[in-house]
């Protein structure tokens, strides 16, 4: 290990598997100039310590990219799409997780034809399988087939290269090394781009993003059995600092918490803001409640969100200046979300943690799987002050 944490970014990939949020690539600002962060290394945080270690990777390295879609299916990381040097790609790379050699792989295809090139995308797992969504990238003039499906960026176009924004979904089976686009039905979401994504059993859900010059806060379903689109249309719980309900915004993020709602954070909002809103949505009552958290003074744009332990949501980096004027606020903190009541045992571990000093000689008495279990929570309290003080405040 070179360094102790992940450097600060935006646009980068972020996913767990409940033990590590492992984060790739992303860019930065250097004396004015976007720079993207290095493309053969990984970094892993342990999601009980708050740790970060740095791995190097080797194998078909992909480019360094921002906007990549990243998930992980079985113990290997996938990452699809994303802007580099040469413009927006179609590439499709894959690392096992669990070998230790990290090893980058290029993922080619059997059967199908891939997306076009594109980022800012999102993707649902259901089943194995990767499906992918809306997101902005360039075609040909021939390729656009649907301009219900394509909206063409009207300052945007080189020839018979067009840009702009899409509403696709294409599905990758990685057993078959097959790519296909499923007919949907429904109402579907309009072309965008810089949306929130989040999976709940068989239905993947669209939060807002950019469509054209504004943004939107409407939500969205996909049923990944049927294929058919219909559109949430949401009430409102007023909390009692809360008078509206979310606002239009782009590159937020969307994250499932429990077996019927999401939460949502951060984003660009219609007036250029930055945001620090933390909201959840009740899928059962199609409701919206603002929520009260510890980092009003951070707002993020273009971070990741991923779930941890016992519903926890973990943001880390971003920015929180509007990067399309300014573009030097990345951060690489990692903020921690309780979204849902913690468990008894949980509550014992940070406890115990958070006093280690207290109880030192007691922690030495608890069977190994718990006291390990303690120690570790002891060193994400040590490594996160403002976490423990925030803890010790709510006796």
């Amino acid at each position: 290990m070179s360094e102790t944490v992940a450097r600060e970014r935006s646009g980068h990939t972020a996913a767990t598997d409940g033990q590590y949020l492992y984060v790739w690539g992303g860019y930065v600002s250097v004396a004015e100039h976007e720079v993207f962060l290095p493309n053969d290394e990984l970094w892993l945080y342990d999601l009980e310590t708050g740790l970060w270690e740095r791995h190097g990777m080797c194998g078909s390295i992909p480019p360094s990219m921002s906007g990549t879609c990243g998930c992980i299916v079985n113990g290997h990381l996938y990452i699809f799409g994303g802007c580099c040097d040469d413009g927006q790609t179609n590439e499709h790379y894959s690392v096992n997780l669990h070998d230790g050699t990290f090893t980058w792989r290029k993922v080619s295809h059997r059967s199908g034809s891939p997306p076009s090139p594109r980022d800012k995308l999102s993707c649902w797992v259901h089943k194995g399988r990767m499906i992918y969504f809306g997101g902005y990238g360039h075609k040909l003039l021939s390729e656009i087939k649907d301009p219900k499906s394509f909206t063409v960026d009207e300052a945007s176009w080189a020839e018979d290269i067009f840009w702009g924004w899409n509403n696709e979904t294409h599905e990758f089976d990685p057993d078959r090394s097959s790519w296909t686009e499923p007919q949907t039905s429904g109402r579907s979401p309009a072309p965008r781009a810089a949306h929130a994504s989040a999976t709940i059993g068989s239905k993947g859900y669209v939060c807002g993003g950019r469509i054209k010059e504004t943004r939107t806060s409407d939500v969205f379903c996909l049923d990944l059995n049927s294929w058919t689109w219909s559109e949430i249309w949401c009430r409102v719980f007023l909390s009692v600092s809360s008078s509206a309900a979310p606002s239009g915004r782009s590159w937020h993020t969307l994250t499932s918490v429990s077996d019927s709602s999401l939460f949502m954070f951060g984003g660009l909002s219609v007036d250029c803001r930055p945001l620090s809103e933390g909201w959840i949505f009740n899928l059962e009552t199609k409701g919206w409640t603002r929520m009260e958290h510890q980092y009003k003074d951070k707002p993020r744009l273009w971070h990741s969100a991923c779930q941890g332990r016992d519903s926890d949501v973990i943001v880390f980096g971003g920015s929180h200046d509007y990067i399309l004027l300014v573009d030097k606020g990345h951060c690489n903190d990692a903020l921690v979300f309780q979204t849902q009541p913690y468990p008894l045992i949980r509550l014992c571990e940070d406890f115990i943690a958070s006093r280690a000093r207290m109880f030192r000689f007691q922690i030495l008495c608890l069977p190994p799987k718990l006291r390990r279990a303690v120690q570790k929570r002891t060193t994400f309290f040590r490594t996160n002050r403002k976490t423990r003080n925030i803890f010790r405040t709510l006796e």
